[in-house]
C-alpha cells in the first residue's frame, strides 16, 4: 500500500462538504443519525472503480435496511462524475468530487496518494454519531468485498 491511514476506528470522521455528480452539496454531518459508508475509488472511468460503485447502487435497499447511506468519492470533477454516473446507471448513490482543492478530503482521511494524484481505494464506515467504526484499505487493482462491509454493518 502506498499510504498509511492516520485515522483509526473510534476517531471522529472528518466532516466535509463536497458536490455530488448532480452538483448538489453533500455534507457528511447532514447524515448524523444514519451510518455512512464512504467508499473511495481512485478514478472514474476504470473498470474496477465502476464495479465498486455499481455494487453500492445494487446494494442500496440492503444498506437502507441497515440504516446506512453509501457515498462514492474520488478526485474526479463533477462533470466527469455526472457523465460516469449516467453511463453506469447510478441514480441513488451520490458520487462526490474531491477535485478542488485537489484531494483535500482524501488527504484529511490520510489516503491521498501524492505521487499518483488520486486517493487510495478504501472503505470507511461512519457511525450514527459521526465516529469511525470500520476502515479498510485495498490495493488499487482490488475490488472491495461489499459482503465484508455488509457483515461489519450487521455486526
Amino acid at each position: 500500500m502506498d499510504t498509511t491511514v492516520t485515522l483509526r476506528t473510534g476517531d471522529p470522521a472528518p466532516d466535509f462538504l463536497l458536490r455530488d455528480h448532480s452538483n448538489r452539496p453533500v455534507r457528511l454531518s447532514d447524515h448524523l443519525g444514519k451510518r455512512v459508508l464512504l467508499s473511495w475509488h481512485p478514478l472514474a472511468w476504470t473498470n474496477i472503480c465502476a464495479d465498486q460503485m455499481k455494487a453500492l447502487e445494487a446494494a442500496r435497499d440492503e444498506l437502507e435496511e441497515l440504516n446506512t447511506v453509501a457515498i462514492g468519492l474520488s478526485v474526479d470533477t463533477v462533470p466527469s462524475k455526472s457523465a460516469w454516473a449516467k453511463k453506469l446507471g447510478i441514480e441513488h448513490t451520490p458520487l462526490l468530487s474531491d477535485f478542488w482543492p485537489h484531494g483535500e478530503i482524501a488527504r484529511g482521511y490520510g489516503i491521498f496518494l501524492e505521487e499518483k494524484g488520486f486517493s487510495a481505494r478504501a472503505n470507511f464506515i461512519v457511525s450514527e454519531s459521526g465516529g469511525l467504526v470500520f476502515i479498510k484499505m485495498y490495493e488499487i487493482p482490488e475490488l472491495p468485498d461489499l459482503a465484508e462491509v455488509l457483515a461489519a454493518l450487521r455486526g
